[in-house]
């Protein structure tokens, strides 16, 4: 993932990608590893991605925040990566990269980022158990933004108005009741290679008690009360995003014997469960771009050949010859 010519790639100028272009990369980072997913295990987990991300952006308190949400996303895989010197200078140079793009960006054209963002997410909805057990989430898939809590950095504390005169000098204040129990934000979170970046967002979601980001008035927010923050996520998970991490961040894997090395991932309890899930899923929420014959229809699938193309990497070894050097054959052999 974070191969040299790769992250060259993706820090080109370019316009956003389509949601099935974003698709087809995701397909290919996941099964560039001996990890197989079949069509509904892959919907589940890339509907966990978007809807994840999506809560990330949404929730930023001000919108230079996400590049706090990215860099706590490195800062995670720096943890898995301890031991590969090489794998993790690749990362923080990627970090040095975002510095060096984003860093000097005004408030305005970080608004624009995230305006983007949202804009290409605005209308995914699904919902996620987890979101939903810990009451960030609605039943109907929209996620419940904060009434409470930290106002964003350098900002102040709603509740008062100020009126000017036409020379700039104040002449009355009027208060108001906000409805809701904001707090001064403690500090900035951190832009440094190293550093406490505040900011929660962006961090494993799946630790043990960890604290809820949206704060929420009334009687909701008794509903999921976090006294303590754990930061030991569960031993099982913790093993599973472990070897994940190895597979998508390029650390050396033994292959297995056999003629056919992998193993499958199946993200529901039970296989009947998969099954069920493959019947009943709608047919617009399911993708098919692991079908695509672009042998019948190469215009239709353009944007995925030339994006694709561009993010070949071709100075790694492959682990399987079956799965082609390009995305078409790789569709193919799938």
């Amino acid at each position: 993932m974070f191969n040299r010519k790769f992250m060259e790639e993706l820090f080109k100028p370019q316009e956003l990608y389509s949601k099935k272009a974003l698709r087809t990369v995701y397909d290919r980072l996941a099964h560039a590893s001996i990890m197989r997913l079949n069509q509904a295990s892959m919907d589940k987990l890339y509907d966990l991605m978007t809807m994840a991300f999506k809560h990330q952006v949404l929730l930023c308190p001000r919108p230079k925040d996400v590049l706090l949400v990215t860099f706590n996303h490195l800062d995670a895989i720096k943890g898995f990566i301890q031991d590969s010197p090489a794998i993790l200078h690749q990362v923080e140079e990627i970090f040095r990269q975002l510095t060096e793009t984003y860093g000097g960006l005004s408030a305005g054209e970080f608004q624009l980022i995230r305006q983007t963002l949202l804009t290409f997410f605005q209308d995914l909805h699904i919902r996620v158990s987890l979101f939903l057990k810990d009451k960030v989430q609605n039943s109907n898939g929209r996620f419940v933004l904060p009434v409470s809590g930290p106002v964003p950095w350098g900002t102040e504390v709603p509740g008062l108005i100020r009126m000017f005169d036409s020379k700039g000098k104040e002449v009355k204040k009027v208060e108001f009741k906000h409805g809701g129990n904001y707090v001064t934000a403690p500090k900035e979170g951190s832009f440094e290679l190293y550093g406490d970046r505040v900011l929660k967002l962006g961090t494993n979601m799946y630790s043990m008690n960890r604290p809820v980001e949206t704060h929420m008035s009334g009687a909701s927010k008794n509903l999921a009360p976090r006294t303590q923050e754990n930061i030991a996520p569960n031993p099982l998970a913790k093993e599973e995003l472990n070897f994940l991490a190895r597979l998508m961040g390029g650390m050396e894997i033994k292959k297995p014997s056999g003629p056919e090395p992998g193993f499958r991932l199946n993200l529901f309890t039970t296989d009947e469960e998969e099954e069920q899930a493959a019947l009943t899923r709608p047919e617009e929420l399911s993708y098919e771009v692991i079908n695509i014959q672009a042998t019948q229809d190469q215009q239709r699938n353009e944007e995925l050949a030339r994006i694709m193309g561009e993010l070949e990497v071709t100075d790694q070894p492959r682990q399987s010859a079956s799965k082609g050097d390009d995305l078409l054959a790789m569709m193919d052999g799938l």
